[in-house]
């Protein structure tokens, strides 16, 4: 089974059509239901799906029509066991081709049936040190490809840079250097081996060995040297990229959002100043390995279309980027500017680059979990006699930034859940805590990474009481429209009698308890908050339905007790307007063309916010303010944080804050340069916090 059909809008979904003697044709959506749709997303390789559709929405397919009146109960591993009248058999026309929408999360393992294995195909490629070291990651070695089920060398014949280049890109690697051909010499004449592969002849702008011209199956290799006398670029700047996900030199001007691992991400360049993302039209993985290189890691991995890596905001930048691959830089490629006509952010370019390998995965592991995405986190942890054993982590400040880096150790996506205790987990016999007060950043490639105490400081010892995670190979990612805030805002001299049910809720300042209620007024700064989901997966509350709160002012029930602060600072960043914490009902206000509301406040409704949709709170609701009463006229900071204490796991927190430069005369006020807390350069970023304030309203 294949989805195809009009262009869709994402890779998990389209037109559903099936293979049968020899021919695709496609499902009528007569009787179709979720169960049907469910057993087609796993036969395609995804966990579950999340709708389908009827009517041919991905366009009239061609052909035949194969299957009608299907009726799965879900479980079957194939279309083809469930009921319906039989192949071949349909009264359907293509106006009623069926489509399916997928989870955007594929089956740990899935190997599509319909690929071919060719054996003398190069798939994998290894670095063996011939020194004993313990040193991570390898960068000189004899190169080896796998064979069958052991690993074969290289003759070196003829052997090139430009041959050492594409190894050292597949590796994880942008650079090669020479390497002492004596000394491989003496190590090749002590050991027998065996090649695989003669005559390679690289370009250079592969991305894969297997790409480049070569032979197989030579008898043997003449003259004496082999090309095994490899070595790679190893300097102290390549060894700190891999240590960070963060990493990013200062004059960079491109960068990689919302991955989950090292390395991967939606592509970003930064122009005057504000950074914005890359069109997917004509992207490549020649494109996507200039962008990798200059990052600092090898070629890439895979060149990613339609937002794979969730969309961005802002401008886009690039569209119809060309790069020959030998660029230093993206910015020395082809490429044309983007008109609004031309790209939306459902075309966003993403990539997934070869990072060095770092054997991180193997000094963590989960027990006890349904499933190997969760569990109790263990370590490996080193005694004072040098043995090596595994351990718990104390719970007590466990949360999840120390999941984010978990889930990224493990290679098994995004954090969902930080656990503080795993008593349902407790399948074991490792009963020893030997990390506590571990405090990430949530950028890190490991928790030995993140700060922790020297000496394990517990309060509670006990197995149940260890940290826990629940991994995702999806997440969601919020920000705030920052452009409504700016367009939006305005004072109101709102009269106490009508602030009964705010002055409830805690949305007032302190002085207002000593007001003569219900004389007189509050002066308050309001604006819009348009909160969007450009992740991967759906924002839904940690609460369950049991613990959320019914606010009568509102009318309905709120599902996070603190989902934003709105603060106004001084320059030097401290308060100046206490502000408030406002709790809020999760909810698709409205969404992009073609996506489904999921989440509604009203009748006790399921909450949350679906990709792709984003919740309005409007200016005009109570609570939508920050109480100026007591501030005196002058230049401040107006700050919004989303999802503050970051209660739900997101794909990227960096884009939660938003700030604007804020004058305000004791009469009217203004506010400039909003914008998310990633969204501009470092250089912009700091003239924003020296902001003198406006002299008057007009903006120069």
């Amino acid at each position: 089974a294949v989805p195809s059909g009009w262009v869709p809008r994402k890779h998990n979904e389209g037109r559903i059509e099936v293979f049968y003697k020899g021919e695709w044709g496609t499902i009528c959506d007569d009787d179709f239901s979720l169960s049907n749709a469910n057993v087609l997303c796993r036969q395609l390789g995804f966990v579950s799906a999340t709708g389908w559709t009827h009517s041919a929405k991905y366009g009239k397919g061609q052909g035949k029509i194969w299957l009608d009146n299907v009726q799965c109960n879900g479980g079957e591993k194939s279309i083809d066991l469930c009921k319906s009248r039989g192949w071949g058999n349909s009264d359907c026309t293509h106006d009623e081709d069926a489509g399916v929408v997928c989870k955007d999360e594929r089956l740990p393992g899935f190997v599509d049936s319909n690929v071919q294995v060719d054996e003398d195909r190069v798939e994998e490629v290894r670095l063996r040190s011939v020194v004993p070291t313990k040193k991570m990651p390898v960068t000189e070695g004899v190169v080896e490809i796998k064979y069958k089920d052991g690993w074969a060398q290289i003759c070196d014949v003829g052997w090139t840079p430009t041959n050492t280049r594409v190894i050292c890109g597949m590796l994880g690697f942008p650079h090669e250097r020479k390497v002492n051909k004596n000394f491989y010499k003496l190590n090749t004449e002590r050991q027998k081996h065996r090649y695989r592969l003669h005559s390679v002849a690289c370009v250079g702008t592969e991305v894969h060995l297997a790409a480049c011209p070569l032979e197989t199956n030579k008898v043997n290799c003449l003259p004496s040297v082999e090309h095994s006398e490899l070595t790679l670029l190893s300097s102290q700047y390549l060894c700190k990229s891999t240590v960070s996900l963060a990493f990013l030199s200062h004059q960079s001007t491109v960068r990689l959002k919302g991955g989950a691992k090292l390395g991967e991400g939606r592509v970003e360049v930064l122009k005057n100043n504000e950074w914005g993302t890359v069109c997917d039209d004509r992207w490549t993985l020649l494109s996507a390995s200039v962008v990798c290189r200059e990052l600092g890691f090898g070629s890439a991995k895979e060149a990613l279309t339609g937002a794979r890596m969730g969309e961005g905001m802002g401008p886009i930048h690039m569209n119809e980027v060309q790069c020959l691959g030998t660029e230093k830089s993206m910015w020395n490629c082809g490429f044309k500017n983007i008109t609004s006509e031309d790209c939306q952010h459902v075309e966003d370019a993403a990539v997934r680059c070869n990072t060095p390998y770092m054997a991180l995965e193997n000094s963590i592991r989960l027990t006890g979990g349904r499933t190997r995405y969760e569990g109790r986190v263990e370590v490996l942890s080193t005694e004072a006699n040098g043995t090596r054993s595994w351990g718990l982590i104390c719970g007590g400040a466990w949360g999840t930034k120390e999941a984010m880096v978990a889930c990224r150790q493990l290679g098994l996506g995004y954090a969902n859940n930080g656990l503080q205790e795993t008593w349902y987990w407790d399948s074991s016999n490792v009963t020893e805590m030997v990390m506590s007060g571990v405090k990430c950043t949530g950028s890190e490639m490991s928790l030995s990474h993140c700060q922790h105490h020297k000496t394990v400081s517990c309060q509670k010892t006990a197995a149940k009481f260890s940290a826990g995670v629940i991994c995702s190979e999806t997440a969601s990612d919020l920000v705030l429209n920052a452009p409504l805030v700016q367009q939006s805002v305005y004072i109101e001299d709102r009269p106490l009698h009508m602030l009964y049910c705010a002055a409830e809720e805690n949305c007032l300042s302190k002085s207002a308890a000593s007001a003569n209620w219900p004389y007189g007024h509050r002066r308050l700064l309001r604006f819009s908050s348009q909160i969007h989901n450009i992740g991967r997966a759906d924002f839904r509350p940690k609460a369950g339905r049991h613990s959320w709160v019914w606010h009568a002012c509102h009318g309905h029930y709120h599902s996070m007790d603190i989902f934003t602060h709105y603060d106004l600072l001084s320059s030097n960043g401290t308060k100046v307007a206490e502000g408030h914490k406002a709790s809020f009902c999760l909810e698709d206000t409205e969404c992009h063309e073609g996506i489904s509301k999921r989440y509604e406040c009203a009748n006790f409704g399921e909450q949350g916010i679906t990709v792709g949709c984003w919740d309005l709170y409007r200016h005009d609701i109570d609570c939508q303010w920050i109480d100026i009463t007591d501030i005196k006229p002058g230049n401040y900071i107006l700050q919004i944080v989303i999802n503050p204490n970051f209660e739900v796991a997101e794909s990227d927190f960096t884009n939660n804050a938003m700030k604007c430069n804020c004058k305000y005369d004791g009469h009217r006020i203004w506010l400039h340069n909003c914008h998310m807390g990633d969204a501009f350069s470092e250089e912009a970023e700091r003239k924003f916090e020296k902001y003198p304030g406006q002299l008057n309203n007009q903006i120069s």
